[in-house]
């Protein structure tokens, strides 16, 4: 079997892997069909990825066919077409004791801390996987990233008619914005690409936008919510001077919330952050039950992902693309790669 594997930053090079083994009681083997290459791909590419070991087998967004069960195995079947839930935890520490296995103390990520996806078979704890019976492959690689929204506007609590500011309108953002508006919040979108900003607009009906480029960014904040800014700010970027400068955006009594991740230090004026009593949230990964409910609402209608993907190509001409879909220029919305089956 044939694996894509990042040797080290900028370089992908095939290797022949050997066949999985045959799935423990608690496992599954399974069929790779999709992979969708988010930002944390992107970052491993370029060498900027916290927490990440070379080489590795990059992908963790993934759309799977089940070929094999263990003994154990009772909610999937082979032939069952799910979504993986990437995130490998203890199951004893605090966090999982606690209901928060998506901060295991011991976490790891399939394709960023363990080989991931980018190759045609793999063993995977059955536990993690999500099937639908209407889902096609596509739609299921896609559910990871809409996770990561989903889960930070449930950390947000947000409440039907505030105002909310979401920074970075990649593919993140994008997955806030959606839950957002679901949520019944006003949501601005803001950015410094306007082919992103347009795309919020028309793909998902965001209500307001903010280019980032043009003017200040409070002073807009301000204009369109009457001088109050904003009650929630999600920053999506994963950039340090953004991360920074969104300390001031969240109206007083307001919620910072940082969804992308950046290895940098992050710093902020605390006088300002106290005058405000601001609340500043972490969110990390997502849920089992956000996995399930997204599904769930993908497959009654209520979230579209037609609009989402807008670059493909086949895992053996990854290597020629993989660069190109880092640059803004690209206009690269979401990437996804198809498997073959060897």
């Amino acid at each position: 079997m044939q694996a894509l594997v990042l040797q080290k930053p900028g370089e992908f090079l095939f290797q022949s892997l050997p066949e999985p083994a045959s799935p423990g009681p608690d496992e599954a083997l399974v069929r790779i069909h999709r992979v969708g290459v988010c930002g944390t791909d992107l970052h491993a590419f370029a060498g900027r990825q916290p927490f990440f070991t070379y080489p590795r087998i990059l992908g963790h967004e993934l759309g799977v066919e089940v070929l094999a069960i263990g003994s154990k195995v009772t909610h999937v079947q082979p032939g069952d077409r799910c979504a993986v839930e990437p995130y490998l935890n203890c199951g004893h520490c605090i966090a999982c004791r606690q209901g928060k296995p998506n901060c295991c103390r011991s976490l790891q990520v399939l394709g960023v801390h363990t080989d991931g996806g980018h190759r045609a078979r793999m063993l995977v704890p059955a536990a993690k996987l999500h099937p639908s019976s209407k889902l096609n492959y596509d739609q299921l690689a896609l559910v990871e990233t809409l996770g990561i929204g989903a889960h930070a506007v449930d950390r947000a609590q947000l409440k039907a008619g505030e105002s909310v500011a979401v920074i970075g309108a990649g593919p993140i953002g994008l997955a806030v914005m959606q839950f957002a508006k679901a949520a019944g919040a006003r949501v601005v979108a803001v950015d410094i690409s306007a082919t992103r900003l347009d795309f919020c607009r028309a793909q998902l009906g965001v209500d307001d936008l903010v280019d980032a480029n043009i003017a200040n960014v409070t002073e807009q904040l301000e204009a369109l919510t009457d001088g109050d800014l904003p009650t929630a700010v999600f920053d999506a970027t994963g950039n340090p001077k953004s991360m920074q400068d969104s300390f001031v955006y969240p109206a007083p009594g307001g919620r910072l919330i940082f969804v992308g991740l950046v290895q940098a230090d992050i710093s902020f004026h605390d006088p300002h952050f106290h005058r405000r009593e601001l609340t500043l949230l972490a969110t990390r990964n997502a849920l089992p039950a956000e996995f399930t409910g997204i599904i769930a609402q993908i497959e009654r209608g209520l979230i579209d992902t037609g609009p989402w993907i807008t670059h493909r190509a086949a895992l053996p001409e990854v290597p020629a693309h993989f660069a190109s879909w880092a640059r803004p220029a690209t206009g690269v919305i979401k990437a996804m790669i198809t498997v073959p089956g060897d």
